[in-house]
């Protein structure tokens, strides 16, 4: 089922415009996002030129996470539309409360009115879905939309965003054209599972969001999991790394990677253990084949490697 995930701040008032790149990077830093230039960049023009943003780039990478990050940095409302096969306007944008309708009717069939001529069809009878939800931000409380994982939606879905990235409206027959009075802040993300269709594309700007170098992953392990011991947390970081060069079903994310280390910090661990290791390689690697693929020496290799570049970087 859709989803609408929506928190409301407690503190309220205008947010102030952020005017530079520089000031993407530290805001989002000081809520533990580590973040590159070029994605502040891309951030930072979303925000001033109100664009869209479409992020693509492997599963657990951090694409979600910057949506959530920046509402919370804005003081603004969150809102997500989780796409999935067979979503529909009924589900993301809009629909009728017909049990409301036909309550409606009969009260007035039972007052002697005319139930035929009833204004069935007005704002008081509209659920508003996450789309129609996300175009009632103010200048007091912004929101932001996160439409994630669009690749999971049918193509036909797509059709259904374009008015709303374009002109950040959407039209409703019985009603007429609802048009944002703030327009919501957008991102986009895909794990480009399929091709996102140019038209949807050229109504927003583009970020690639690839798997974080040693150190800037590193980096995020220490900020997300401060309770990890600085030697696991390069152990942990070196093995990930080295499981992403391995022909495997899928690779681990970042998201696995916090995971592990929270994981080994809840087990004791302050190094890589083999034992330990292959018995919470579930965390990190979501299908029996890969599993199978690294138990044994394999593991035995990585946990050496991994020690080995813990002992180098100390050096």
């Amino acid at each position: 089922m859709t989803t609408a995930e929506q928190s409301d701040k407690t503190q309220a008032g205008p947010v102030t415009e952020w005017t530079s790149i520089n000031q993407v990077m530290e805001e989002l830093s000081a809520r533990n996002y580590v973040i590159e230039r070029s994605l502040a960049t891309a951030v930072f023009l979303s925000l001033k030129l109100q664009k869209p943003l479409l992020l693509e780039g492997e599963a657990g990478v951090g694409k979600t996470e910057i949506a959530k990050v920046l509402a919370e940095a804005m003081n603004a409302r969150l809102i997500r539309l989780q796409c999935y096969e067979g979503l529909d306007v009924s589900s993301a944008v809009y629909e009728w409360n017909y049990a409301r309708q036909m309550l409606q009717i009969r009260l007035l069939e039972s007052q002697g009115g005319d139930a035929k001529g009833a204004e069935l069809f007005g704002p008081d009878f509209l659920i508003k879905r996450p789309l129609l939800q996300a175009l009632e931000g103010t200048e007091e409380q912004p929101t932001v939309l996160l439409i994630d994982e669009l690749d999971r939606a049918d193509e036909e879905f797509e059709a259904f965003l374009l008015e709303v990235l374009s002109d950040y409206q959407v039209t409703v027959p019985e009603i007429g054209t609802i048009k944002a009075k703030r327009p919501p802040i957008v991102i986009l993300t895909s794990n480009r599972t399929r091709e996102i269709h140019d038209a949807l594309k050229r109504r927003c700007l583009y970020h690639w969001i690839d798997y974080p170098s040693l150190e800037k992953e590193y980096r995020i392990l220490l900020a997300k999991v401060p309770t990890a011991p600085e030697n696991l947390a390069d152990e942990v970081v070196s093995f990930v790394q080295d499981i992403r060069k391995m022909e495997l079903y899928k690779l681990p994310g970042v998201a696995e990677t916090l995971d592990w280390a929270t994981a080994l910090v809840a087990l004791d661990q302050r190094d890589l253990d083999e034992r330990v290791v292959e018995d919470t390689l579930g965390v990190i690697l979501k299908y029996q084949e890969d599993v199978e693929k690294l138990k044994g020496d394999k593991v035995r290799a990585l946990v050496q490697k991994a020690k080995q570049s813990g002992q180098a970087k100390k050096k």
